[in-house]
Order: C-alpha cells, then structure tokens, then sequence
C-alpha cells in the first residue's frame, strides 16, 4: 500500500489557503446564475466551457514540455479514468442540482445539494475503510446543522421530500463523488492536468445535454455572455483549480465538509450584493457550521505515536518509494 509523506507547513498552509480561496470564489456561483439569466444548462456549458479554453494553451504547453523530458506526462488510461469519472460526476452534479430547481423552492435546493459531504464520510469510511476520528463525526453534524440553520429556514418549516428536493440530494451524491475521484486522480495528475482532463469531460457531456435537449446555444444578450465568461473565470477556473490543488494534499471527507463555507459566505455576501439579510439564528448557523469545519479539520492531525507507526520501516525497501528515495504520491507535486 502507498503512503504519502507526511505534509510540510508551507504546503499544508498552501493546501488550505487553496481551500478558502476556493470556497471564496464558488460563493459567487448563485449570483452569476442569476445575473446570467440563462438556462441552466447553458450556464453549466459555457462555464465550464470556457474555463477549459483557457486552460488549453496551458495544458498543451505542459504536456509537450514533459513528453520532451525524463518525466512525460503519463495519459494511459488506468490514469486518465479518474479525472474523466470525476468530469462526468461533476457535469452530472450541475445538471440535476439545475433541474431540481424547477420543482423546489431554492433553499431546499440548496441545502439538500450540500449535503456531499455525507455521501464523502460514508463511502470513505465503509468502502475506502479511511479511518476517521469521533472528533471528525462532531464536526460533520456541527457543519450540516450549521448550514441548515442558514440555508434552509424555509425547508425547516416544511420538511417534506418532493421530486425536486430528491433530485437535489441525487446531485449532492454525484458531487461527492466528484470530490472523491478528483482526490484519486491528484494521486496520479498534477493540478493543471487534473482541472483540464475533468473540465473537458464535463463541458463535452453538457454540450451532448443541450443537444439532445435542443436548448440553443446562442441568442443571448450580451450581458447575458459577459456574465457567463465572469462566472467561467471567478468560481470556475479559480474557483476548481484552487480545489483540484487543495484535493492532491487533504483528503476528500475533509475538504468537502470544509467546502461547505461556501454557501454561508455567499449568505454574507448576498446582503451587500442582493440587499438580502441574515436573521439571528442565521448568524448563530454560520458560527455553528464554521466551528464544525475547524473541528473536521483539526480531526484529521494526528498524534505523532499515531503517525510514526504509519511509516514504512527502512528495511522493506519501502514500497512507497522510487528511485533516490523519491515519494511516489504525485498529490504532493505543488505544480
């Protein structure tokens, strides 16, 4: 079994100062679908569609600069299965959290679409068998009942599960498993790589929705086109390659509940920018779903005992190297 070495400071403070520069940018998700006023799955397209065109110089110049070098980009497919499966659970995540907007109130929507984290601990917990700390537990329960207070005052006073409200959940498990294969493919790919192979897997997907839908592609205002190359550069672009970083350093049942301060600061922010205001109990939500994450993270710090026995002994020539003693884990490849 391979293990990563252990986190330098500098990369763990990179690693979460990825994560809130994440959670900061995705909070402008909602008003760009707002503003944009187009259906959603043309946001979903150009959005992530034109965050991968800018990638794709980029992509390109990496990928011909390492072919060049002793350590080519290595695109077979046990390797590129990850990033694609994490494309399509992505796509798949928009496209019914989208839909299910149709036929529930979108405080429903958007509290039962954040609900990832769940389906995260579950699969990690009982298939992968990653071992989490009752420290962790605490945590989950503080962060959903936190950002339900906040988010759901009109699910709280009408707690029943319609279509809608199922579709929103649906999509909350699709985004899960984003999470959790973005998280195996930073194992294999560096940041860049990752966020082009799973961008274009997603915008090639929704673009096959909307044909198959016969939504059109065009005849949009133009401010309608401003806003959806905003929304590609702001939550999109920034937004996922700070996640696709953040995920090849912190676990994904980790970083997905962490994610969940994405629609709390989008609460806060939508006072200034939508003239909208948070009720007392809202406020006492936001602190509440925000001393969770700080208790699901500081779950994952270990005791040094602990870490010590999870180190490969020298005298097995340690599998979890390679040559010159190099660590095998490309999550850790800051690039």
């Amino acid at each position: 079994m391979i293990k990563s070495t252990p986190m330098s400071s500098k990369q763990n403070f990179l690693a979460y100062g990825a994560l809130g520069g994440a959670i900061l940018a995705i909070s402008f998700s909602a008003f760009f679908v707002r503003w944009a006023n187009v259906p959603p799955q043309i946001m979903g397209f150009y959005r992530i569609g034109i965050s991968t065109l800018i990638l794709s110089p980029f992509f390109m110049r990496r990928t011909l600069r390492r072919q060049d070098g002793p350590a080519g980009l290595d695109l077979r497919w046990g390797i590129l299965i990850f990033p694609i499966l994490a494309g399509l659970a992505s796509a798949m995540d928009q496209f019914i959290w989208n839909t299910s907007l149709k036929f529930t109130a979108a405080a429903n929507a958007t509290l039962l679409g954040n609900t990832s984290p769940i389906w995260v601990a579950l699969i990690a917990w009982l298939i992968l068998r990653e071992r989490t700390r009752s420290l962790f537990w605490v945590g989950l329960v503080l962060v959903m009942g936190g950002a339900a207070v906040v988010l759901g005052n009109d699910f709280l006073r009408h707690p029943t599960l319609g279509w809608g409200d199922l579709l929103s959940i649906t999509s909350a498990f699709f985004y899960g498993l984003f999470y959790l294969f973005s998280e195996q493919s930073r194992r294999r790919l560096d940041t860049l790589s990752h966020v082009w192979i799973c961008s274009l897997t997603s915008t090639l997907f929704l673009l096959g929705i909307c044909l198959v839908g016969r939504t059109p592609l065009s005849g949009y205002p133009t401010r309608s086109y401003l806003i959806l190359v905003g929304a590609a550069l702001l939550p999109q672009l920034i937004g996922y390659l700070a996640i696709g970083y953040a995920l090849g350093h912190i676990p994904a049942h980790i970083a997905s509940p962490t994610m969940l301060g994405q629609p709390v600061i989008t609460a806060i922010l939508a006072i200034p920018i939508l003239g909208e205001k948070l009720t007392p109990p809202q406020w006492i939500g936001g602190l509440v779903a925000l001393t969770g994450i700080y208790l699901v993270n500081r779950s994952r710090e270990r005791p040094v005992e602990a870490a010590a026995l999870d180190e490969v002994p020298a005298s097995m020539g340690s599998a979890a190297e390679g040559k010159g003693g190099q660590a095998l884990d490309p999550g850790l490849d800051p690039k």
